[in-house]
């Protein structure tokens, strides 16, 4: 066997896939190049052909000694059957426990009573040999619509927080302003608001600014913590509030930050017994979780936002624990703590005013290569890589995000705990979690940072799916799973078979002959949309200004250009109905009136409306593949949150809703 079939074969055995079919339908095959640099991510040894035999042969033997598969996924809630080649004595360790629930002998499959939601311990012994199995015991099914507001279509929507304008906010949108929106959409007869990630960006970091890139998805932004609100301090006094179109970043941190230190120090000197309390609570319930991320602000303080440029001795977690007890980390505590029960205000606020499921929040599909996450999960991470994408409908050259990916065996070995810890804070405070990008629990694509192209890696996708339907499960939530993208065939399957629902996005969805799919014609058990924070909103299709944007960035030269417009113009009049004789007397607002009725009167389980569609904005949320040669994430909205409930836009968006079904207004709109 040559140097290159092993490569070949010790790459297969580790996960990754030989060869795709992208947007154009011709397979790629991954590169020896792609090969080497995504087994050494993964920490395989590698550095001759002997040397990759070697770790080959050794795999291989591993996978022969195994008496049962590393995870075990079973139903929990009713009796099982563990399959098992040999007769073995076994015993099953309940997460979080250390006594027995079950034992016994068997003299091939297992037979387990019903077992808890949960990830369990199943040790076997054969003879002298003692192995053990992650035991995934998940509900067969993600609480649905039906199960959590007693009805088959709701609508709502899709708003940027950060974007929210207000008289009382400084220049960013906060969990006030998101509480008081959701009261005005609560009325208006919504099921839910969404809003883009509310992860932690990181005190130490000022120049990230794009919700995608947090520094720990199990955290939340502090930049969106209303100083108004605040237990007995009101930190917002005299402060100056940023206005104009655009988002001054650098102007909110400085005045917002200091008002926070300031008030933190109030805070202690003043504020009641009990509240003392519930931050204790807080502080106790968050464990070793909260302490480690605490430790990590605090120490970004001194060494900056990027863990891999700190001095070597405090780099990881485990030599930062030496000098824990040296930094004082009571600050971003309180700062967790604040974040923590204002959002779960705004969630508690928008359903006791209607809103059958509260708050719709986004789970970004990675952290910053130099964050916190990364810092604290280090061992499970894969190595000189970035999470990203291969060129696609939401961009052309591809993407690469800077996000840290899990090496699947390493989080295995660890029966997924990191990822778990994030899931279960996502959920903590929402009635609907977004999965972005959830074709990654199937397989992700990493790009090397060494040049060489770009490749998948499988997931252990059904242990992924028991463990969101335990997390699911245990915080009563909706899950939507973002399916956009090179979608591998089964994979819409087998989410809808657990209860999870599909992301429809209009502005995608094609018949073979080009055209757009019939609403009628839509997944059922899926979100419907007409666009994303990622593509034009109405106004902006109908104008072209995506195709603008690729062209001036180079993307397209200009005869792409006008063949992408000529196609746009087709898309329009197949969109309105219209001939193309006719369709210039049709209107971007004509679009959305017709799209959102169109989605309305649709037999998906759940539609979104885009704020930025019922303001009828022009002007996208982000460019997916730039930073700053777009103005990502810098809009503000142009319609105050007070005046929402009057803007005709909403009212009628509203009432189209009501009459389709989908919701019952409180008041006349």
């Amino acid at each position: 066997m040559n140097a290159d079939q092993i490569l070949s074969d010790l790459a297969d055995h580790c996960g990754l896939v030989a060869e795709f079919k992208d947007l154009d339908g011709i397979f790629r095959s991954a590169s020896p190049d792609t090969q080497r640099a995504l087994l050494q991510a993964m920490g395989v040894p590698i550095g001759s052909s002997a040397e990759m035999r070697e770790t080959l042969q050794m795999m291989r033997a591993e996978d022969t000694a195994r008496i049962l598969p590393r995870d075990v996924v079973v139903p929990s809630h009713k009796q099982t059957t563990v399959p098992c080649a040999s007769g073995v004595a076994w015993q099953v360790i309940l997460e979080g426990t250390s006594e027995v629930y079950a034992e016994g002998k068997s003299r091939s499959d297992i037979e387990i009573s019903a077992l808890p939601s949960g990830v369990h311990d199943l040790q076997v012994q054969r003879g002298s040999d003692m192995q053990s199995a992650t035991l995934i015991a998940a509900p067969d099914r993600v609480p649905s619509l039906q199960d959590m507001a007693g009805a088959d279509q709701t609508w709502g929507v899709v708003a940027a927080l950060y974007g929210l304008r207000s008289e009382r906010n400084q220049g960013l949108g906060d969990f006030e302003d998101l509480a008081q929106l959701a009261e005005v959409l609560g009325e208006k007869g919504a099921g839910f608001l969404g809003i883009n990630p509310v992860h932690a960006l990181g005190w130490a970091d000022v120049a990230t600014i794009s919700p995608y890139s947090p520094t720990h998805r199990g955290f939340l932004n502090t930049n969106h913590i209303a100083l108004d609100r605040i237990p007995h301090v009101d930190a917002s006094t005299s402060l100056p509030a940023h206005s104009g179109p655009r988002i001054d970043y650098a102007g909110f941190a400085q005045t917002h930050r200091a008002a926070l230190r300031a008030a933190f120090e109030t805070f202690q000197s003043v504020a009641e017994g009990t509240v003392h309390g519930d931050l204790a609570g807080f502080k106790r319930e968050g464990g070793a979780a909260l302490a480690d991320y605490a430790l990590f602000e605090a120490l970004s303080e001194t060494h900056g936002p990027d863990w891999r440029s700190w001095p070597k001795t405090v780099q990881t977690a485990t030599f930062a624990q030496a000098v824990a007890g040296t930094v004082d980390t009571e600050f971003h505590v309180w700062l967790q703590w604040l974040a923590a029960r204002q959002l779960e205000a705004a969630h508690t606020r928008a359903q006791s005013n209607g809103m059958a499921l509260g708050l719709y929040l986004d789970l970004a599909v990675g952290s910053r290569l130099g964050g916190a996450e990364a810092w604290g999960a280090a061992e499970v991470l894969a190595q000189s890589v970035s999470l990203g994408a291969p060129p696609d409908h939401l961009s052309p050259a591809g993407q690469t995000w800077q996000l840290a990916a899990f090496a699947p065996a390493k989080l295995q070995a660890q029966q997924y705990r990191p990822l778990r810890q994030v899931l279960r804070q996502a959920m903590q405070h929402c009635g609907v979690l977004r999965i972005d990008h959830a074709l990654g629990l199937n397989r992700s694509y990493w790009v090397p940072e060494n040049g060489a192209p770009g490749g998948y890696i499988r997931q252990p996708f059904q242990s992924l799916m028991g463990i969101i339907a335990i997390e699911a499960e245990r915080a009563r939530t909706l899950i939507v799973g973002e399916d956009l993208g090179l979608v591998p065939a089964g994979f819409r399957a087998t989410m809808a078979a657990r209860g999870i629902y599909g992301y429809t996005v209009a502005q995608y969805e094609k018949t073979d002959d080009g055209k757009f799919r019939k609403t009628d014609e839509m997944r059922p058990q899926s979100l419907a949309c007409f666009g994303t924070h990622d593509t034009p909103t109405l106004r902006g299709f109908w104008e072209g200004r995506d195709i603008g944007w690729w062209h001036q960035l180079g993307w397209i030269d200009a005869g792409e250009k006008a063949k992408a417009e000529e196609r746009r113009a087709l898309e329009k009049v197949d969109l309105v109905g219209a001939t193309p004789e006719t369709v210039n007397a049709f209107e971007a607002t004509d679009l959305a009136t017709q799209a959102h009725r169109a989605l309305a009167r649709g037999p998906t389980a759940l539609v979104a409306v885009q704020l930025d569609d019922v303001l009828d904005v022009a002007e996208a949320q982000n460019l997916p593949g730039t930073v700053d040669e777009h103005p990502n994430w810098r809009r503000r909205s142009p319609v105050s949150v007070a005046d929402m409930a009057a803007h005709a836009g909403l009212c009628e968006t509203a009432k189209m809703m009501a009459d389709a079904g989908r919701g019952t207004l409180k008041q006349k709109t």
